[in-house]
């Protein structure tokens, strides 16, 4: 997984930032939201919580085709810009 993520389209992830700052209605952080700084937890500007966590994963849902059932997957797909970016580029329809 790690040549796909490093394969990423720097388009497609602006566009999956956009999503991830539309989804849980937050502005970008002072300085920007680097790719792989926390989106969740105790490090995270972005200051999240498991309600955004949902809305994210609904509209990845609406968006991609992409259902993040289990929590586990959920939070690890989760854990930074770059990561959630790879994971949907790999299970993308």
């Amino acid at each position: 997984m790690t040549t796909r993520i490093a394969a990423l389209d720097p388009a497609f992830l602006e566009e999956v930032k956009a999503l991830l700052l539309n989804a849980v209605d937050a502005s970008e952080p002072p300085g920007g939201l680097s790719l792989d700084e926390p989106l969740f937890g105790l490090d995270a500007r972005l200051d999240l919580d498991s309600l955004d966590g949902l809305q994210l994963s609904v509209s990845i849902q609406k968006r991609y085709g992409i259902r993040m059932a289990d929590s586990k997957d959920l939070r690890r797909a989760m854990a930074s810009l770059t990561i959630l970016a790879g994971y949907i580029a790999t299970h993308r329809k």
